[in-house]
């Protein structure tokens, strides 16, 4: 398996336009009430990833922030894997928004 080209990335940005493309990894934060829930969106998160079998490296960056980012490690890039699970993560918090 090979990453995909900046060109392939970029095209499929159009299916999660939340996340932002930072070189070879796609991040997106999240703002929660306070720390208890930003902690509960973690867990949420992370039950969803072992579902999937794909993980995110996971950042809390404040007390009520936290930082998603996704590549595919064995790669060293991104596949497509990667977008298919950002966008379940976006119907997840859009589902716990009320969205």
């Amino acid at each position: 398996m090979t990453p995909l080209s900046a060109e392939q990335a970029n095209a499929w940005m159009a299916h999660v336009p939340d996340w932002t493309l930072d070189g070879e990894r796609l991040r997106r934060h999240f703002e929660l009430a306070d720390f208890r829930a930003a902690l509960a969106w973690t867990n949420r998160v992370g039950m969803l990833a072992e579902q999937e079998g794909h993980h995110p490296d996971f950042h809390i960056r404040s007390w009520n922030r936290v930082e998603l980012e996704l590549y595919t490690h064995a790669i060293g890039g991104l596949h497509a894997n990667d977008f298919v699970l950002a966008s379940k993560i976006d119907a997840l918090w859009n589902a716990r928004s009320g969205s």
